[in-house]
Formats: C-alpha cells, structure tokens, sequence
C-alpha cells in the first residue's frame, strides 16, 4: 500500500507496532546485511556479470522503497480501536456488499491494518471505496472500475473489524 498522498491511514495500535518494528529492522539490521551483501558480492570481481551483487542491489532497492512506504504510513496514521460499526461503511469496518452480482466480504482500510486477516482489501481511495464511503445497510450506489465498465453495489452488511 502506498500512501503518496499524504491522506490518513488509520491503524490498531497493533498494526501501528507491527510496522514500526519492520520499519526499525529493516533500518538497522535490514541495511547492514543488504550492505554486507553488495560488498561481498563487489569483491567477486567483474560487475556486469556479476548475478549476486545485481541481485543484492535489485532486493536494496526494493527494501529502500518498502522503508520509505513504512515512514510515510506511520507519519500519517490516525491508531485506534476499530470503529464500533452503526451500520455506516467507514475506514476500519468490515463491509459485506453484492458487487456487480457476487456477494463479497472485505475490510476498508489499509492493506497494513490487515495483518494476518484473509480478507480482501480495499482502501477508502479505490474507486469502490470511495463510492461505499458513508453508505448505510440496504444503500446502494454505482462506480466506475478502472476498465471504466459501471458497477452496481448494493451495502448488505457493516461489521467492526476484529484484528
């Protein structure tokens, strides 16, 4: 999940700590090994050919810009209790809804709320999110998917969320 636009996510605090320790490890000991890597790896000699240190420096790039997804969701994160849920779809709750025909089952929120949960995910930015955004049980609205087809959702349910 990115949150480039600086708009809040909102965390349990258990969230909030989970991704405060993968930020905190891969700044300190994340770095030092991926470092100890590329060195390693520079020392083989001829780095045009060299497959260890491309893939060292590849997995380098791909932890910088996970750090950099971390620190931008923890500066913006609003951490709470799940919203005891009045039947309103809001950040944090659990919306059962038919889409487009099929009943579906999914949190609005974060991908990082989550956590170990495997239930689908959809942000409050997504087309479907914010079309839901404030629906109440039996609403129901249109969006525009991203292949531009028009989906019909109808708000069969509204739960908190239980991390």
């Amino acid at each position: 999940m990115s949150n480039s636009s600086g708009s809040q996510v909102w965390l349990t605090q258990e969230a909030y700590d989970r991704l405060a320790l993968e930020l905190e490890q891969l700044t300190t000991r994340g770095r030092q090994e991926i470092a100890k890597r590329i060195e390693v790896a520079r020392e083989e000699g001829d780095l045009k050919e060299n497959g260890g240190y491309h893939a060292a420096k590849e997995e380098q790039a791909k932890m910088e810009a996970r750090i950099r997804t971390l620190t931008d969701t923890l500066k913006h994160a609003v951490v709470g209790d799940a919203p005891e849920s009045s039947g309103v779809v809001e950040p944090g709750t659990v919306v059962t809804a038919h889409i487009h025909g099929d009943q579906e089952k999914f949190l609005l929120g974060s991908r990082e709320l989550a956590g170990e949960t495997d239930l689908d995910v959809y942000s409050e930015q997504s087309p479907l999110g914010s079309a839901i955004l404030g629906l109440k049980i039996g609403e129901s609205t249109t969006y525009t998917a991203p292949s531009g087809a028009e989906i019909s959702v109808e708000i069969l349910d509204v739960e908190t969320f239980q991390p």
